[in-house]
């Protein structure tokens, strides 16, 4: 799985093979096919892989984030890190070539819907916010979307100090709106 994520995120859609991966990962070509068929069954298959390890990984750093004023800020650049890590690159990767590959895009949509719901809940705990209301649930999910595309800009120079801007007054932003919701409940 990692071999899969590391050559996708490093050559692409079109060099992560079966062949470099299988490579990578110190298998025969054919010991890889007989797990996965196919290119986009293997790929798939890292996907969801890394991305339930990701959410695991954030589970267990949310047990040391501060539960102080700064909270909410600290939330949103531990998310960020998500979207600036390798496995990152390689699903934007993936994302593009799915846009015009209907074979893959119908594989990889339900693992991004899986991992997006994954994040989207683990998000709403941390926040400690119940998102059956729909503004509440809007404006997590516009979080999460601001922050997959701070990690697009990220793809192609450090953008971190601008990240780091943007998610500050993002934090007071939304805390300011999440503190309205509470008020009208």
């Amino acid at each position: 799985m990692e071999a899969a994520i590391g050559a996708l995120s490093e050559l692409g859609w079109a060099g992560a093979t079966m062949t470099v991966i299988a490579e990578r990962a110190g298998v025969s070509r054919g010991a890889c096919q007989h797990h996965f068929p196919t290119r986009g069954d293997l790929v798939a298959a890292a996907v969801e892989y890394v991305g339930h390890q990701q959410v695991e990984e954030l589970s267990r750093r949310a047990a040391r984030l501060p539960a102080d004023g700064r909270r909410t800020e600290s939330i949103l650049n531990m998310l960020a890190g998500i979207y600036t890590q390798p496995m990152f690159a390689a699903a934007a990767q993936l994302w593009v070539a799915a846009s015009a590959d209907a074979e893959l895009r119908a594989q990889l949509l339900p693992v991004e819907a899986k991992v997006g719901r994954e994040v989207h809940r683990l998000t709403v705990t941390l926040l400690g916010v119940d998102d059956r209301e729909p503004e509440t649930r809007e404006l997590v999910q516009a979080t999460l979307d601001l922050i997959r595309g701070l990690g697009l800009a990220n793809l192609l120079r450090d953008d971190s100090a601008r990240r780091k801007k943007i998610l500050h007054r993002w934090a007071l932003t939304l805390e300011d709106a999440l503190r309205s919701r509470r008020g009208r409940d």
